[in-house]
């Protein structure tokens, strides 16, 4: 174990043991010293260990992002466990993952998604054929068959049935 290493672990194992303040500060230093390691799974394990505490310590919106920096990186890398921790994690701050987007969002073809997510955005048809190279009764078309996939009759619901990251094309002004 070579001196960072040790660094990391001795930051992390003092923050178990410290008051409230040292905690803070012996975390944000094994997670500076994890990053510049670049040890990956060492890294997500001490952003959930991190957002966990600050959670217990009521600091959820602080809390927030370093779990979804848990989750990213623990999903990218297949970790499924782990970021099924850290989205538990996500839960008790508060914070509302919206599974039946994803998984509603999964039953669309990629043009239905890219018309629903402009249409989500408040783009009207028209704007819409402009931006995909399609025709406004195109984009209409898309529309009825994405109402029909995710069983709702107006654009307003997209925002509740379509996850916020969906892939919208840039725009070309």
């Amino acid at each position: 174990m070579g001196p960072r290493h040790r660094r990391t672990v001795a930051g992390a194992t003092g923050a178990l043991l410290a008051s409230s303040e040292e905690a803070d500060v012996d975390y944000r230093r094994s997670l500076e010293f994890l990053s510049q390691a670049q040890v990956g799974v060492e890294l997500a394990r001490g952003h959930l260990l991190y957002g966990e505490w600050l959670r217990r310590e009521n600091r959820r919106m602080e809390a927030r992002p370093v779990l979804r920096t848990a989750a990213e990186m623990f999903t990218a890398m297949g970790a499924e466990g782990f970021a099924a921790r850290a989205r538990r994690e996500l839960l008790a701050t508060g914070e509302t993952l919206n599974r039946q987007a994803s998984s509603a969002a999964a039953g669309l073809t990629a043009q239905e998604l890219q018309v629903a997510s402009l249409a989500r955005d408040g783009l009207s048809n028209p704007e819409i054929g402009i931006r995909l190279f399609i025709s406004a009764r195109t984009a209409q078309y898309h529309l009825r068959k994405v109402f029909s996939k995710l069983d709702i009759s107006s654009r307003a619901q997209l925002a509740y049935v379509l996850p916020p990251d969906s892939i919208s094309p840039p725009v070309s002004d």
